[in-house]
């Protein structure tokens, strides 16, 4: 009620003026969102300023990156190769350096640190991340180990234990840009992608919003950062990231989820107590932070999955309260969004939980699991700005993160559950993501981004429908279209509102689609706009390619009716032609042939029917047929045979509205009429006919009642003349019927239930 009551005060302040400004104020009214600027020199100040400040952050963003692939080029590195064991054991495979050179194809067994306390060290601590581990205690000695080898190599030099008892102490020395690997500048690019995102959307439009947004993109770009630095190949990862990197990751997606709950509760539509609700989710991340950065938390994975889960669930519920007070595709888009999200962060997490229970040489490949997930999290921020519109690059882009989030955990299930070898459980794995994408793929896209897929059938059908209704009611053809609109984008809303653009276009920030109504009975003018408001019912925004349909769909309509018009001329022209050669020709032997009757009764019948195709060519030549004027016509005509045949007429004729007939319906309904008279005439011997004729609402209904002697109409035989009537009356969906009146005569009824269809005036 309150956004009923909200549109109400909007449409109000609507002027009549018909400018194309009132479309813009209408279509900035309705998305809540600026349609324009009033002065183009102010627009050009706001675009030089904003292109200005996002120049300087793309070269601090690009400076950042150069400055940490630096410090990670510089930093203390052993120049080593390595290879996994069958044991989850490392064995040395090659090395630049010469004090490595004895020891290749040996074992690692440990890294002594500083103060040569040697720690045990394998493949799990050099290639996975203490955030994705469940266990404590393997947690707890993964922190340890890289934190020797980090404060090892720092120290200048590294002394290694091999398993057949040697040892050797080896100086360390930068490791170099190369030494960094692809993942690191793919991961690093993917973030400045992510970072200069999130500076785009509050410049271009500023809003609390926008500022919210630029949060989550801000922390998923140092996401990404730190997923690029436990990328590379290394012993070990800088010391102050090892010793906070659970917490940081944990955080940094923490404050993503929260800002995403902000903006659930803030837009488009204010929940009750959102306030409160908001703030209780940052004082529970706020919470969390101190704890797992002070705190030393014994289940801390376990309450980082149920922070970030729980979020995701609150996501979900407020996002459909939301949807439920009103409709509105961001938040549709953002329920799919975050349902898919979640689904895949519990799927991972329960992967990830089974990994203590994998063999030890299958443990590393749970590494790839955390640098997926991230990447995917990333893809569906990134996207969503776009999230209600058509961006099919980017949507793309994150269902393949997502089926690759979850291959990799199917993968980890299936170690961990059925004890597969890691080559069955990944070729298993990736058939089935990607035999169940295939399957669904339409059905993902069409979830994710609201997308209904529009049959030619279907356009067909409405086109063919909405040209017959403009031909049969002309000036309620803007209504029409407006029908056709609703029926082709099916909006939230669609308004009648005054412009002259030429084309249709999108505004509001794809709020709003405003779409010409050209003139479909005249000449081609606009007469007015259609304002569609958020499209398949609040699910979407309106895209350009909405735009362009829409004047497809217009200019189809038009070729429509311009052909039923170019065929409907060639009809009447063919009428006029055969009305004109019967009447010449026909008429002047007709006539010739009544003048040279040998009796006065031929004469009589040759008039008759002279008088028949005067009326026949008369109705053929017309282009039009008012109901009124053809109902006289009938008058004179029956009146006339009655007379000649001393039968009296009783006519009664009665109408609501005047309508024109189509040339179908007044040769059926003449015709119709002059057999039953004729019927009359030569069987009944009837010496009163009684003809009653009713439209009212487009029901239009003829009685005809005679004194005559028939009886017993069920028994009749229907030859050509019965059953040409039953035909003609069928041809204009009605119904005929016969029965016997007391004391004697026969009455018939015509009933047609919808013979209206283009009223020329409303009678008093």
């Amino acid at each position: 009620m309150q956004a009923n009551r909200t549109r109400s005060a909007l449409d109000s302040n609507l002027e009549p003026d018909p400018t194309s400004a009132q479309a813009e104020a209408y279509a900035e009214r309705r998305s809540g969102e600026p349609a324009g600027t009033a002065d183009p020199s102010d627009t050009v100040a706001r675009i030089g300023w904003r292109r200005r400040v996002l120049l300087l952050a793309a070269v601090l963003g690009s400076l950042s990156i150069f400055l940490l692939a630096r410090m990670l080029a510089n930093e203390a590195h052993l120049a080593a190769d390595w290879r996994a064991l069958s044991g989850g054991s490392l064995q040395l495979v090659g090395s630049p350096q010469p004090e490595l050179k004895p020891y290749l194809d040996r074992e690692l067994l440990a890294i002594a640190g500083p103060d040569g306390a040697f720690v045990e060290f394998d493949v799990l601590d050099m290639t996975h991340s203490s955030r994705w581990m469940s266990d404590l205690g393997m947690r707890r000695h993964l922190d340890q180990s890289r934190l020797v080898a980090s404060r090892a190599l720092n120290a200048g030099q590294v002394t290694l234990a091999f398993s057949d008892g040697s040892r050797v102490t080896v100086p360390t020395s930068p490791r170099g840009y190369v030494s960094l690997g692809a993942t690191f500048w793919l991961l690093s690019a993917f973030g400045l992608v992510l970072y200069l995102l999130g500076w785009i959307v509050p410049l271009v439009q500023s809003n609390p919003r926008n500022l919210l947004y630029a949060l989550m993109a801000m922390s998923q770009a140092v996401q990404l950062l730190v997923s690029a630095v436990a990328s590379v190949p290394a012993l070990a990862l800088p010391a102050p990231l090892v010793l906070h990197e659970p917490a940081v990751r944990t955080l940094l997606d923490a404050v993503t989820a929260a800002a995403i709950i902000t903006v659930c509760v803030w837009y488009p539509n204010p929940l009750p107590g959102g306030k409160v609700m908001a703030g209780l989710v940052w004082l529970c991340t706020a919470a969390f932070g101190v704890m797992a950065l002070h705190l030393d938390m014994s289940h801390e994975w376990a309450w980082s999955q149920a922070l970030l889960l729980g979020q995701g669930a609150l996501a979900i519920v407020l996002l459909s309260w939301s949807y439920h007070r009103e409709p509105h595709p961001f938040v549709a888009a953002m329920r799919r969004f975050s349902v898919v999200t979640v689904s895949t962060l519990a799927l991972l997490s329960l992967a990830v939980a089974q990994m203590p229970a994998m063999p030890v040489d299958l443990r590393p490949s749970a590494s790839a699991g955390p640098i997926i997930w991230s990447v995917f999290f990333a893809s569906v921020v990134m996207l969503m700005p776009f999230v209600a519109r058509s961006q099919h690059i980017m949507r793309e882009f994150a269902m393949l993160a997502g089926i690759s989030t979850v291959a990799t955990s199917m993968d980890l299930l299936f170690i961990a559950v059925f004890s597969f070898s890691q080559f069955t459980s990944l070729t298993l794995s990736l058939f089935l993501s990607l035999g169940v994408y295939a399957a669904i793929r339409q059905w993902l896209v069409n979830q994710m981004m609201g997308a209904r897929t529009l049959t030619t059938e279907r356009m067909f059908n409405h086109l063919y429908r909405i040209a017959r209704e403009v031909e049969a009611k002309p000036e309620r053809a803007g209504e029409r279209m407006t029908e056709l609109l609703r029926n082709v984008f099916e909006p939230l809303e669609a308004t009648r509102t005054n412009g002259r653009e030429t084309q249709s276009r999108v505004t509001g920030n794809g709020a709003v689609l405003l779409v010409p109504l050209p003139n479909l009975v005249d000449a081609p003018t606009v007469k007015g706009m259609v304002a569609l408001r958020f499209a398949e019912r609040g699910k979407r925004l309106f895209t350009p390619e909405d735009a362009r349909l829409a004047d497809r769909i217009v200019e189809q309509l038009m070729r429509a009716l311009a052909h039923d018009r170019a065929v409907e001329r060639g009809r009447t022209e063919e009428r006029v032609r055969i009305a004109q050669d019967l009447h010449d020709d026909i008429g002047a032997r007709l006539l010739t042939l009544m003048y040279k009757a040998p009796t006065q009764e031929m004469e009589n019948y040759v008039r008759h029917t002279l008088q028949d195709l005067k009326t026949l060519t008369r109705g053929l030549a017309a282009k039009n047929h008012p109901l009124s004027l053809a109902a006289a016509e009938w008058k004179t005509d029956i009146a006339q045979r009655l007379a000649a045949a001393h039968c009296e007429l009783e006519w009664r004729f009665t109408l609501d509205q005047d309508i024109t007939l189509s040339m179908v319906q007044w040769s059926s309904l003449t015709r119709v009429l002059r057999e039953l008279v004729s019927n009359i005439l030569a069987h009944a011997q009837a010496s009163q006919v009684s003809i009653a004729c009713d439209l009212n609402q487009g029901r239009f209904t003829l009685i005809l009642q005679d004194n005559g002697r028939g009886r017993n109409p069920n028994d009749w035989s229907h030859g050509l003349g019965l059953g040409g009537i039953r035909k003609r009356v069928k041809l204009m969906n009605g119904s005929v019927i016969w029965r016997e009146l007391e004391p004697r005569g026969i009455e018939c009824t015509v009933t047609v239930p919808r013979l209206t269809l283009t009223t020329n005036a409303r009678l008093p």
